[in-house]
């Protein structure tokens, strides 16, 4: 077919057009992507029988045992000149076992059961695929489509497991619905324990999932469970994308993870990590099958020259047949009910973002410079599972601003329901860096939480991991630093520091949850300020696990001060969860004054009122209120509870005039530190 057979048109420009006009003059852009995308489906389709074939791929390629017992074992080594299976069951024979060469660089090899009829490589036995390579050499490999890896106490590489237990997780309760209002707890199983070692699965199902119940968050973003062959990667160099990280238990033991999860009512999203993959051979996919190319680019455009990892050629058939079926699996086997994809800007740009400011001209987001070949990939994986699975929900982890991120594919969007609003943890290092508490900018901080693109959902933050990683710091120790050691006593009068630390800690959490997006994501650990930083063990910490933990502990005694940011963090949730401010249009900003610190809005009905200034409160303030009638305090950061001074009394009712003020038909008086008032009328 000629490529001008593909110029169909977008079902719904002019959806896309209406709501960024500054996309006009890209229209036939837009058009192009979706040409691409639609050629590939139109090929899916002729090639495979369609996407939903395709994407099951996890069901024919490593190894699958047939209802006889018998074991088919299937790879793709282009550039092989001939495989061969080895493992405990053939004595470590390196040419006992070889695979038949197919079409299109596939291997197949199929192996009978045994004479009792049980399959000839048993449960929890070790294997590995030897490679020879057209040059002569031998090289073993790990199945790139392996579901269990593990690596023994003293070595270095992962071994390939072969994973069929007699008796499998059952899955016993159903998905939960789709929440309205996403309320993310980003979550690392490893470090989800006060003790200095890698925690498990295990742990985390019986003490951290009720505690995030507790919190109110409804949402958990599972980090670090595609396989990585180094702890302290975070997850990020992944080596076996099938295989459930076995650091942390068994696959069964994730399953059950996810399983109580959804009887929680808490839905659980993984990170995935398609935006680039491990250097490693031994247990990577990196050379395969003997060829610097495979999976990935040939030369340089295959190498991430910051991560030291290489990229996928997403242009390859079998390459997306690897990472639309790894999504697959993931929802299909574990239950996963969604992704938050990792490093898209560096997959939709040859230059990945290194070096690029990106100003917010439209021309930066189209052109040479774009790869479209990756940009049809990240359209097609979120038309497919949005297609598939119409409860998924995906999120974007994007810097550059990229238009239509978030709109539907079928108006010329790349799918994504959310992307990270990544620029509001800068604002709030930035503020705490680089200003004193008098020259905070109240202007320039409700733009930062409120400059979002129309129509786009944005999940708000005020930290994630990154700011929680070794050599920066968490909100928290910006604010409190060494004074969180000695004077977090609740048994003894706050000092100066740990009082504007508390405070200032809400107050920020409040307004990042409330004006910054439709959705808000907190790391674990931090809605109590955890007092120290996260450093995995590594060769410059001599090995040490005393950073890489959460010490959930801190909150487990009211005598900390911690457990009154625990308070807050979680009837704030419970507050959205009453309210629901974060599914509801963006907010109507009455006030954003400079002199008195103090930032007025409304938003799902209730209005929210912040006083920033370090040494004023006002009685008798004018805040301008749309609904007219009674309004209580609904949420007050003053409240003793939480660690406040109890100004306020929460058996005050506000009553409405009929006084036209900032816009707004109506206006009543109160006394302000930080409250949320909800209309009682």
């Amino acid at each position: 077919m000629a490529e001008s057979e593909y110029n169909v048109s977008v079902p719904h420009m002019n959806s896309l057009l209406q709501m960024d006009p500054y996309l006009k003059p890209f229209e036939n852009d837009v058009q192009r992507r979706y040409g691409l995308f639609k050629k590939q489906l139109t090929l899916l389709e002729e090639a495979e029988g369609g996407f939903d074939q395709f994407t099951r791929s996890y069901k024919s390629y490593g190894v699958q045992r047939m209802p006889d017992n018998s074991l088919v074992f299937k790879e793709w080594a282009p550039a092989a000149e001939a495989l061969f299976l080895t493992g405990d069951f053939n004595g470590w024979d390196n040419f006992s076992h070889p695979y038949t060469k197919k079409e299109f660089g596939k291997w197949e090899l199929h192996i009978p059961p045994k004479e009792d009829k049980t399959p000839a490589v048993t449960h929890n036995s070790k294997l590995k695929v030897v490679v020879h390579t057209r040059a002569g050499e031998r090289l073993y490999r790990i199945s790139p489509w392996a579901k269990y890896v593990t690596r023994h106490e003293k070595s270095v590489i992962y071994d390939w497991v072969h994973w069929d237990p007699p008796q499998p997780y059952i899955h016993k309760h159903p998905r939960p619905q789709k929440p309205r209002s996403l309320r993310i707890y980003e979550s690392h199983v490893g470090i989800a324990s006060p003790e200095g070692k890698v925690a498990s699965y295990s742990n985390f199902t019986h003490n951290v999932l009720p505690r995030i119940k507790d919190l109110g968050y409804n949402c958990i973003q599972l980090m670090a469970i595609m396989e990585h062959a180094y702890y302290a990667s975070f997850g990020y160099q992944v080596t076996s994308f099938f295989a459930a990280s076995s650091r942390f238990g068994t696959p069964e033991e994730l399953k059950e993870l996810i399983d109580v999860a959804h009887s929680l009512g808490i839905i659980v999203l993984l990170d995935a990590v398609h935006s680039h993959a491990s250097k490693n051979t031994e247990d990577g996919l990196n050379q395969f099958d003997g060829s610097d190319s495979c999976f990935f680019h040939s030369g340089p455009r295959g190498e991430h020259s910051l991560w030291d990892s290489k990229l996928f050629n997403y242009s390859s058939w079998e390459v997306l047949r690897f990472l639309l079926s790894n999504l697959r699996w993931w929802l299909e086997e574990y239950r996963f009910d969604g992704f938050r994809f990792d490093g898209v800007t560096s997959m939709l740009y040859h230059h990945h973002g290194i070096g690029s400011g990106f100003s917010g001209d439209y021309a930066e987001y189209f052109g040479l410079q774009v790869d479209e070949d990756a940009l049809v990939y990240l359209m097609l994986a979120n038309h497919i599972l949005h297609t598939l699975y119409e409860d998924c929900i995906t999120i974007a982890e994007e810097v550059s601003g990229m238009p239509n991120l978030c709109c539907p594919v079928q108006e010329g969007g790349l799918g994504f329901d959310y992307r990270l609003a990544m620029a509001i943890p800068d604002k709030w290092i930035q503020i705490l860096k680089e200003f004193k508490d008098e020259d905070w900018d109240m202007g320039n901080i409700v733009h930062t939480m409120t400059n979002r693109r129309y129509g786009e959902k944005c999940i708000a933050y005020a930290e994630s991991h990154d700011q929680a990683l070794v050599g920066d710091k968490t909100l928290a120790f910006w604010l409190m630093d060494k004074e969180m050691y000695t004077s977090m006593s609740a048994l003894i009068p706050m000092n100066s520091v740990i009082d504007r630390g508390i405070q200032l800690h809400k107050m920020i959490r409040l307004l990042t949850h409330s004006l910054g997006g439709e959705g808000y994501l907190n790391f674990m650990g931090n809605e109590f300020g955890h007092p120290e930083w996260l450093d995995f063990p590594r060769v410059g910490n001599n090995e040490s696990y005393h950073y890489a933990r959460r010490q959930f502990n801190l909150v487990d005694t009211d005598r900390l001060r911690y457990w009154q940011l625990y308070a807050f963090d979680r009837d704030m949730n419970r507050t959205e969860d009453k309210y629901g401010w974060l599914a509801a249009p963006p907010a109507n900003i009455s006030v954003k004054h400079q002199g008195d610190k103090v930032i007025v809005f409304e938003r799902a009905n209730v209005i929210f009122i912040f006083n920033f200034h370090p040494t004023n409160s006002y009685s008798s303030y004018r805040v301008a209120v749309g609904p007219p009638g009674k309004y209580k305090i609904k949420l007050d950061s003053d409240g003793i509870q939480y660690g406040g001074h109890g100004r306020l009394d929460h058996n005050t009712e506000f009553f409405t005039e009929p006084m036209e003020f900032k816009n707004l038909p109506n206006s009543m008086l109160i006394f302000t530190r930080l409250i949320s008032l909800k209309n009682e009328v």
